[in-house]
């Protein structure tokens, strides 16, 4: 069974940095993409960055110059660096990985709260 643990959440003040790690009970070659979303109260799990396992990347609009995602293979981890904190990035931000199969798994999720 696919596990993965998130770490690295916390509270930071606006302006200020925070990475996020992600640990897969699997190898990374298990996986087509990674990725970590993020939701906050009555809105919908929204796509943060992703990237697959060529490298490729992708990212929200909202995030696009602040947020860096990257995966160390021979750990099996992903993280994601995040810079320029706003407030409105306040969230639970979950890990999720798509295996070949197109089956995803998702982690239990970190709370990142931007607030002075």
């Amino acid at each position: 069974q696919v596990q993965l643990v998130e770490s690295g959440g916390g509270l930071v003040q606006p302006g200020g940095s925070l990475r996020l790690s992600c640990a897969a009970s699997l190898s990374m070659f298990s996986f087509a993409t990674m990725g970590w979303y993020r939701q906050t109260p009555g809105k919908q799990r929204e796509l943060v960055a992703a990237i697959t396992s060529g490298g490729n990347t992708n990212y929200a609009d909202s995030v696009k110059g602040r947020f860096t995602i990257s995966r160390e293979n021979a750990k099996s981890m992903v993280y994601l660096q995040m810079n320029s904190l706003k407030p409105e990035d306040t969230a639970v931000y979950y890990c999720k990985a798509t295996d070949w199969g197109r089956h995803d798994y998702w982690g239990q999720g970190t709370q990142v709260t931007v607030s002075s």
